[in-house]
């Protein structure tokens, strides 16, 4: 059974930073290319980042691009995103989401970020 699972999220103060993580399980992560997507109150999900199965791809959104940073560690089978200089507006839930082919076709169950004073 493929398993995505987030963590690392939380309240943060804007300017702040925080890493979240995805712990994968039930398929071989290493042979898959891997996503974050997030959705904000009362709007749709937005793709975040992509990285490609032998990290030879990256790929963000302008939203975050030069705060954000993706990786992954295979031997690890987990999934990160870095998130410096956080503002309000990046307040949403995180997912993890394994890519396959031209779909997104398993998601981890999500990990609140709340950027606020």
């Amino acid at each position: 059974e493929v398993q995505l699972v987030e963590s690392g999220g939380g309240l943060v103060q804007p300017g702040g930073s925080l890493r979240l993580s995805c712990a994968a399980s039930g398929f071989t992560f290493s042979n898959y290319a891997m996503a974050w997507v997030r959705q904000a109150p009362g709007k749709g999900p937005e793709w975040v980042s992509y990285i490609s199965n032998s990290v030879g791809l990256i790929n963000y959104a302008n939203s975050v691009k030069g705060r954000f940073a993706v990786s992954r560690d295979n031997a690890k089978n987990t999934l990160y995103l870095q998130m410096n200089s956080l503002k309000s507006e990046d307040t949403a839930i995180y997912y993890c989401v394994r890519k396959f082919y031209t779909t997104y076709d398993y998601w981890g169950q999500g990990i609140q970020v709340t950027v606020s004073s």
